[in-house]
């Protein structure tokens, strides 16, 4: 749906992303395979649009959550290979072969469902092996007394009827923190990884198509652990340290505009609860971005916003709907101007930093309301407005 309203919106800048794609792919070379994680709507970019541009730019792979950000990628034309990351249901099988979309196998009994599903359906499943290397969280435990039962039950798995294990993977847990012990733990899983598969393969004696376990930290930092394709996850979209690192560039930038401006003699408190009180004549802005909108409310009376003319203090509590902003010395800035939240001009990491969590928090907090704009080029090429009408 198109919007009518300018009101708050979130402009995705697809040369951004076209950019940062070419750099991560200098940076790993060619001989290594690309998988774009596009699981949450992009992180909030639009999963879609972003599945366009890297179709077209030559990426290897999409990763997403679920069977339905696979179906939507699917019934939008996106043809490239898709892995599911999380779990599908067993009555879902038939869906994952017809689509062409593949699937990670975390355990002996998914791996059972999926075989005995894809058998009765008379197709093959195309899967990864996930293993669990420290994450805790999904995929085979192959760790100290359970390495001979994981790695046995990664073949088992491998060599079941109607499934065709084209790829084996794990997931970091510290790679993008910083410090020694984060750096040997990280090490520490990358060495068990390749362990557990140069075992899976001699057992098999065929080599897995695609091994893949670098997520953003890794990529920028661990060349030893690229092995066949990397997944970038917020680098592709141009947060954080380590798209510094890399000289990329901030894809989306969250915009709204003034809606009301009035004058508040000294002594007059702000918003909820009083969280704020003038100290004197004040001229507050009214801009229509809160908390249902995706700005976190441990943000209200500390976060500044940027206008034409520098930054402006957020006052008072944040709202539903709206917040306020302090426009006293920025005599030049009207109703109906446009105000920054977050972008090149004001870095989404003091915002993060801010509200004590990461980046990725705050893009995928961006509620559907948000109207997004994607430009490439300077210019509009596409609108949309996730409310139904």
């Amino acid at each position: 749906m198109k919007s009518t309203l300018k009101r708050t919106w979130a402009e995705i800048d697809l040369s951004a992303l076209s950019y940062n794609y070419k750099k991560i792919r200098q940076h790993i070379g060619d001989d290594v395979k690309f998988c774009g994680v596009v699981k949450a709507d992009a992180y909030g970019h639009g999963a879609v649009m972003v599945a366009e541009k890297l179709e077209s730019l030559g990426a290897d792979y999409l990763a997403v959550s679920s069977i339905d950000e696979a179906m939507e990628l699917r019934f939008n034309g996106i043809t490239m290979p898709i892995l599911i990351l999380g779990h599908t249901p067993k009555e879902q099988v038939d869906r994952l072969i017809c689509l062409n979309i593949t699937q990670a196998v975390t355990c002996e009994a998914k791996a059972v469902e999926y075989s005995e599903e894809a058998v009765k359906y008379g197709g093959t499943l195309k899967i990864h092996i996930k293993v669990d290397t420290g994450m805790s969280r999904l995929g085979y435990i192959c760790e100290g007394d359970y390495f001979e039962h994981g790695v046995d039950g990664i073949v088992d798995a491998c060599s079941m009827p109607g499934l065709y294990a084209e790829g084996i993977f794990t997931h970091f847990a510290v790679s993008d923190e910083s410090g020694e012990e984060c750096r040997k733990y990280t090490d520490h899983q990358l060495s068990l990884f390749t362990d557990v598969v140069s075992a899976v393969e001699k057992k098999l004696n065929k080599r897995f198509k695609i091994r893949h376990c670098a997520n953003t930290g890794a990529t920028v930092e661990l060349p030893g652990s690229w092995l066949d394709m990397v997944r970038p996850g917020l680098l592709l979209y141009g947060y954080g340290e380590f798209a510094a690192k890399l000289g990329l560039k901030p894809v989306m930038t969250m915009k709204t505009t003034i809606s009301t401006i009035k004058i508040y003699p000294a002594v007059t408190k702000i918003s909820y609860g009083g969280l704020y009180t003038t100290d004197k004549t004040t001229r507050i802005g009214v801009v229509p971005y809160g908390y249902a909108d995706g700005f976190m409310r441990t943000l209200s009376n500390r976060y500044s916003v940027m206008t034409s003319e520098g930054s402006a203090q957020v006052r008072g509590r944040i709202c539903m709907d709206m917040c306020m902003i302090d426009l006293t010395d920025k005599p030049g800035v009207g109703v109906g101007d446009e105000v920054v939240i977050f972008g090149p001009s004001n870095p989404i990491e003091k915002m993060a930093q801010m509200a004590d969590t990461i980046p990725y928090e705050i893009v995928c907090a961006v509620s559907k309301r948000v109207h997004r704009v994607y430009i490439c080029d300077g210019s509009v090429v596409h609108s949309e407005l996730m409310l139904r009408m």
